[in-house]
Protein backbone atom coordinates (compact mmCIF):
# COMPACT_ATOMS: atom_id res chain seq x y z
CA UNK A 1 0.00 0.00 0.00
CA UNK A 2 1.32 3.42 -0.91
CA UNK A 3 -0.13 6.55 0.67
CA UNK A 4 -0.02 10.05 -0.78
CA UNK A 5 -0.83 12.89 1.61
CA UNK A 6 -1.68 16.32 0.26
CA UNK A 7 -3.43 19.54 1.14
CA UNK A 8 -0.98 21.11 3.54
CA UNK A 9 0.09 24.72 3.34
CA UNK A 10 0.42 28.02 5.11
CA UNK A 11 -2.68 29.45 6.80
CA UNK A 12 -3.40 32.15 9.33
CA UNK A 13 -4.61 31.29 12.80
CA UNK A 14 -8.35 30.69 12.77
CA UNK A 15 -8.25 29.43 9.20
CA UNK A 16 -9.03 26.02 7.72
CA UNK A 17 -7.34 23.35 5.64
CA UNK A 18 -8.39 19.96 4.36
CA UNK A 19 -5.82 17.21 4.11
CA UNK A 20 -6.27 14.22 1.84
CA UNK A 21 -4.62 10.82 1.90
CA UNK A 22 -4.96 8.67 -1.19
CA UNK A 23 -4.15 4.96 -0.92
CA UNK A 24 -2.89 2.96 -3.84
CA UNK A 25 -4.72 -0.27 -3.11
CA UNK A 26 -8.21 -1.25 -2.13
CA UNK A 27 -6.88 -3.39 0.71
CA UNK A 28 -6.67 -0.25 2.81
CA UNK A 29 -10.46 0.01 2.66
CA UNK A 30 -10.70 -2.90 5.13
CA UNK A 31 -8.31 -1.29 7.59
CA UNK A 32 -8.52 1.51 10.06
CA UNK A 33 -6.58 4.64 9.20
CA UNK A 34 -5.18 7.55 11.12
CA UNK A 35 -3.52 10.92 11.03
CA UNK A 36 -0.43 11.73 13.07
CA UNK A 37 1.68 14.86 13.24
CA UNK A 38 5.20 15.77 14.22
CA UNK A 39 6.34 19.26 15.13
CA UNK A 40 10.02 20.24 15.13
CA UNK A 41 11.92 18.69 18.05
CA UNK A 42 8.79 16.86 19.22
CA UNK A 43 7.70 13.27 19.02
CA UNK A 44 5.11 12.11 16.53
CA UNK A 45 1.64 12.30 18.05
CA UNK A 46 -1.76 10.89 17.24
CA UNK A 47 -4.28 13.35 15.80
CA UNK A 48 -7.30 11.37 14.63
CA UNK A 49 -8.31 7.88 13.61
CA UNK A 50 -11.15 6.22 11.75
CA UNK A 51 -12.37 2.63 11.50
CA UNK A 52 -12.60 0.62 8.30
CA UNK A 53 -16.27 1.55 7.83
CA UNK A 54 -15.94 5.13 8.96
CA UNK A 55 -18.47 4.55 11.71
CA UNK A 56 -15.96 4.95 14.53
CA UNK A 57 -13.69 7.96 14.92
CA UNK A 58 -11.21 9.01 17.60
CA UNK A 59 -9.55 12.35 18.22
CA UNK A 60 -6.74 13.70 20.33
CA UNK A 61 -8.05 16.07 22.98
CA UNK A 62 -6.07 18.92 21.46
CA UNK A 63 -8.03 18.79 18.19
CA UNK A 64 -11.43 17.57 19.36
CA UNK A 65 -14.18 19.87 18.12
CA UNK A 66 -11.90 21.50 15.53
CA UNK A 67 -10.82 18.62 13.29
CA UNK A 68 -12.99 16.07 11.50
CA UNK A 69 -11.72 12.83 10.01
CA UNK A 70 -13.59 11.02 7.26
CA UNK A 71 -12.98 8.54 4.49
CA UNK A 72 -14.36 7.59 1.09
CA UNK A 73 -13.80 3.86 0.72
CA UNK A 74 -14.82 3.87 -2.94
CA UNK A 75 -12.02 6.37 -3.65
CA UNK A 76 -9.54 4.82 -1.18
CA UNK A 77 -9.12 8.28 0.28
CA UNK A 78 -9.11 9.63 3.82
CA UNK A 79 -9.58 13.27 4.78
CA UNK A 80 -8.83 15.54 7.69
CA UNK A 81 -10.86 18.73 7.79
CA UNK A 82 -9.04 21.17 10.07
CA UNK A 83 -10.79 24.29 11.31
CA UNK A 84 -9.99 27.04 13.79
CA UNK A 85 -6.32 26.29 13.30
CA UNK A 86 -3.84 27.41 15.93
CA UNK A 87 -0.08 28.04 15.67
CA UNK A 88 0.46 24.94 17.83
CA UNK A 89 -1.09 22.85 15.04
CA UNK A 90 2.01 23.56 12.95
CA UNK A 91 3.62 20.23 12.06
CA UNK A 92 4.18 17.69 9.35
CA UNK A 93 1.02 15.62 9.10
CA UNK A 94 1.26 11.93 8.24
CA UNK A 95 -1.46 9.50 7.24
CA UNK A 96 -1.20 5.81 8.03
CA UNK A 97 -3.00 2.50 7.60
CA UNK A 98 -3.70 0.41 10.67
CA UNK A 99 -2.84 -3.29 10.98
CA UNK A 100 -6.45 -3.93 12.01
CA UNK A 101 -9.95 -2.80 11.07
CA UNK A 102 -9.81 -0.07 13.67
CA UNK A 103 -7.59 2.88 14.36
CA UNK A 104 -5.28 3.24 17.33
CA UNK A 105 -3.55 6.08 19.12
CA UNK A 106 -0.37 3.97 19.09
CA UNK A 107 1.77 4.57 16.01
CA UNK A 108 3.21 1.04 16.31
CA UNK A 109 -0.20 -0.31 15.27
CA UNK A 110 0.20 1.20 11.79
CA UNK A 111 2.21 -0.54 9.11
CA UNK A 112 1.94 1.82 6.15
CA UNK A 113 2.78 5.52 6.22
CA UNK A 114 2.53 8.41 3.81
CA UNK A 115 5.33 10.87 3.18
CA UNK A 116 3.82 13.73 5.17
CA UNK A 117 2.46 17.13 4.29
CA UNK A 118 3.52 20.35 6.00
CA UNK A 119 0.94 22.47 7.79
CA UNK A 120 2.06 25.89 9.01
CA UNK A 121 -0.25 28.14 10.99
CA UNK A 122 0.87 31.73 11.43
CA UNK A 123 -0.22 33.86 14.36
Amino acid sequence: VQLQASGGGLVQAGGSLRLSCAASKRTSSNNGMGWFRQAPEKEREFVAGISWSGASTTYADSVKGRFTISRDRAKNTMYLQMSTLKPEDTAVYYCAVSRTSYSSTNSAQYNYWGQGTQVTVSS
